[in-house]
């Protein structure tokens, strides 16, 4: 769905700032249209929070005035910064993680800071991270700016993808290579292994395994420079040191060490707990 609109979790803090800017320089790639979307989170049955404004009887019009002039401000001075973007934005009541997880069934992209306050209320702080991940149906992108750098000007960086061998890693390997062929970037491929007793003997079988996944892609974008790691080390501290120095790091839902049931796996919750730069979290629709 590459021409579906990019969703951005949007509460007015500086991390949801932050996911706005990466979600631009995504969309000014793309040609994505753009959409703000601030969500009410409910305290109890009878008050919310929203920026800037003391806990009020639900519904209070005053308050929810001045959050649609929020989301407008914030969509009117990202229109005139990119005047060939298509960008609104729209407010919706009820639970934050929920609300954005069935609205990505209608998006390309959704995008989010790595905590806010307010409206979100400490969204992405944690567990509801990997709920949002696990449970969206589009790929999710989360920002972080641990590393005291707007994710735009990471642009010496590349793309970084984790690859295993199983479905949701070759997604993911799609996905990290149309990221570094539209921004003119390399895409680096890491797989961990377990060396056997005879370690250096399983090394052209474990390269030929990741060439073979990634002769697709060498085909489809002839100048992308691709460079291929293999790590002995486990997946997540490979991932979490890669990100260090890359633009984007890019995995699937789950690897081939996760149980057929779960929604997300444990290298992914650590990247989003950890990662130096955007972590994108890929699964299948």
């Amino acid at each position: 769905m590459r021409d579906a609109e990019i969703l951005v979790g949007y509460d007015g803090s500086t991390d949801a700032s932050v996911a706005l800017d990466w979600a631009l320089e995504e969309a000014r790639h793309s040609g994505q249209p753009v959409r703000l979307a601030y969500v009410f989170e409910w305290l109890t049955v009878a008050s919310w929070v929203g920026p800037g404004v003391a806990p009020g009887v639900w519904p209070d019009d005053t308050a929810r005035r001045q959050v649609e002039d929020l989301v407008r401000r914030a969509a009117a001075d990202a229109t005139a910064a990119h005047p060939g973007l298509t960008i609104t934005g729209q407010v919706y009541d009820g639970p934050p993680a929920l609300v954005l997880q069935e609205s990505s069934a209608e998006a390309g992209l959704l995008v989010l800071g790595s905590r806010g306050h307010g409206g979100f209320g400490g969204l992405l702080a944690g567990s509801t991270a990997v709920s949002v991940a696990a449970h969206a149906h589009c790929p999710v992108v989360v920002v972080r700016d641990g590393a005291g750098r707007a994710p735009a000007d990471a642009s010496a960086g590349p793309v970084a993808v984790g690859v295993d061998g199983s479905e949701p890693s070759l997604v993911a390997l799609g996905f990290a290579a149309e990221r570094a062929a539209q921004r003119q970037v390399p895409l680096r491929v890491l797989h961990a292994w377990t060396p056997g007793p005879n370690a250096e003997a399983g090394v052209p079988d474990e390269r030929a395994a990741v060439e073979q996944a990634l002769e697709p892609w060498r085909r489809t974008f002839a100048e992308l420079t691709i460079t291929v790691d293999l790590v002995p080390t486990s997946p997540a501290a490979m991932l979490i040191e890669a990100s260090r120095d890359a633009r984007l790091v890019v995995v699937g839902s789950r690897g081939r060490g996760g149980l057929a049931g779960m929604l997300l796996g444990s290298v992914s919750q650590q990247l989003i707990q950890h990662a130096h730069c955007p972590v994108a979290v890929v699964r299948e629709r």
